[in-house]
C-alpha cells in the first residue's frame, strides 16, 4: 500500500487538522505528517500545492488526494476496517456519523467567537449579547450530545471506546476549557478523558512547543 501523508496546519490553532490527525493516531493508522504553518491571515499559499481547496487538512495516498476532515476519516476507516475508527454496532455508527455531521456543519457561534488555541490561558470572553447567545446555544447543544452519549455508552468516550465522533469534537474540548464555558460534571469528566488520551497529549505537547502566532486566532 502506498504511504499515507497527512498535511496539516499549526497544531495550536488548526482545529480541522486536529480532527483527522487524532482519529488516525488514536486508531494506530500509519501515516506521515507534514505541517505547513499558517501565515498571518490564517492560510498559506503553499496549501494550494497540496490541496485543491487551498486549505488543510489534506490526505495524500500515493497520487490520490482526499480533503476535508470527515472525508479523510471516512477514507482511513475504509482502508483500515480492522482499526475500529467508527463504532462496531450499526446503530452506534449511525449515531456517531449523525453527531459528526452536526459538528461538521454547525456550531458556528462557538467556532467563530472561540477559536481553538491550546496555548490560551483559561478565561472568559466579554462578548456582545448576540454573540454570547450563539455561543451559549452551541455549548448547550454540544453538552447535551456529550451527556446523552456518554451516559448511553458508559463512557469514558462518546461510544465507550475512542472513535471518529470523539475526534470530530476534540477541538471543542479545548474551546470549552480555554474560554471557561462549562461547569457540568459529566461534561468535565468527558473533557478530562479526552485530554488524558495519549494522542491528545502528543498533539498538545507539539502545539505548546510551536513559536508561530496567528493574531486572528488570539481571541
Amino acid at each position: 500500500m502506498a504511504e499515507l501523508t497527512l498535511y496539516i496546519g499549526n497544531k495550536n490553532y488548526s482545529s480541522w487538522s486536529f480532527r483527522p490527525w487524532i482519529a488516525l493516531t488514536a486508531a494506530g493508522v500509519p501515516f506521515r505528517e507534514v505541517l505547513i504553518p499558517f501565515d498571518d491571515d490564517g492560510g498559506n499559499p503553499k496549501f494550494r500545492e497540496i490541496s485543491p481547496t487551498g486549505r488543510v487538512p489534506c490526505l495524500h495516498h500515493g497520487e490520490f488526494r482526499v480533503w476535508e476532515s470527515l472525508a479523510i476519516i471516512e477514507y482511513a476507516a475504509e482502508l483500515f476496517p480492522e482499526k475500529g475508527i467508527w463504532p462496531k454496532a450499526p446503530a452506534d455508527r449511525a449515531l456517531a456519523r449523525s453527531v459528526s455531521m452536526e459538528m461538521l456543519s454547525g456550531f458556528r457561534g462557538i467556532r467563530n467567537a472561540c477559536p481553538m488555541n491550546l496555548r490560551r490561558p483559561k478565561r472568559r470572553l466579554d462578548l456582545a449579547a448576540d454573540l454570547q447567545a450563539g455561543v451559549d446555544a452551541d455549548v448547550a447543544r454540544i453538552s447535551a450530545i456529550w451527556t446523552e452519549l456518554t451516559e448511553r455508552s458508559g463512557g469514558p468516550y462518546l461510544f465507550g471506546e475512542f472513535s471518529a465522533a470523539d475526534a470530530m469534537f476534540a477541538p471543542v474540548v479545548n474551546r470549552f476549557e480555554a474560554y471557561d464555558l462549562v461547569s457540568d460534571k459529566v461534561v468535565l469528566d468527558y473533557m478530562a478523558a479526552m485530554k488524558a488520551h495519549p494522542a491528545w497529549k502528543a498533539w498538545e505537547t507539539a502545539a505548546l512547543a510551536e513559536s508561530w502566532t496567528v493574531p486572528a486566532d488570539e481571541a
